[in-house]
């Protein structure tokens, strides 16, 4: 079995289903697509994801785009018993909610807050109130949870945890949200023999990027 992986180790998305895969012991075939050189543009890339985004993922010819799906699919296929995402339906459901929350919510403002910093561009400091009071909101619900979706870890968890770091490479300070801590420190503790590659690492590799991009 060979997963291949088309993925910028610093992207948020990219470094939620590299998480999936340490936890399942799946091994990646990674291949680096840098978006500023354009090589997500080529040809050959095209042929396999014609909406040219990463991560994508390629198990046995079957193509596979959008972060959140390929996690969803890793678990149903190589680990359908997984309590990451369980069988259950309104346990399902409840971890899909947060999912869909962090990619068209939390992690969608975000974007929008960092992505002129790509293009040289100083950040609109209201999207930035905006984001905080989507933390500000995952901040309470933690307040009454070890986890998101109860006592266990679950994807709705890692793909939050990608998005959060990822601010925290955009210097947005998220320090007074105690739970959020906490939360993010329990995390470390479960996955500290990968944290340092998918989580430290990364964020700082996106940080140096983003404020060489203001210099």
């Amino acid at each position: 079995m060979v997963l291949e992986l088309y993925q910028l180790p610093m992207s948020a998305p990219c470094r939620q289903v590299m998480m999936v895969g340490k936890i399942l012991n799946l091994s990646f075939d990674t291949k680096p697509l840098y978006l500023m050189k354009g090589e997500h543009l080529q040809p050959e890339f095209l042929k396999i994801n014609p909406f040219h985004c990463i991560p994508t993922l390629v198990d046995d010819g079957f193509a596979l785009w959008e972060s959140r799906a390929i996690m969803t699919y890793l678990v149903n296929k190589y680990a359908p018993e997984s309590s990451l995402y369980p069988k259950d339906v309104k346990a399902r459901a409840t971890v899909e909610r947060w999912l869909y929350w962090d990619t068209g919510s939390l992690y969608a403002t975000l974007f929008s807050y960092y992505f002129p910093i790509i293009q040289g561009i100083k950040p609109d400091p209201a999207i930035a109130t905006l984001f905080m009071d989507k933390v500000q909101f995952l901040d309470e619900a933690l307040a009454n949870t070890k986890y998101l979706c109860g006592d266990t870890v679950t994807l709705a968890d890692l793909s939050v945890l990608s998005t959060i770091t990822a601010a925290k490479g955009a210097d947005l300070d998220l320090s007074t949200f105690k739970n959020v801590d906490r939360w993010l420190k329990e995390l470390e503790s479960n996955y500290a023999s990968w944290w340092k590659e998918l989580v430290t690492d990364p964020v700082e590799e996106a940080q140096g990027f983003l404020r060489a991009r203001l210099a």
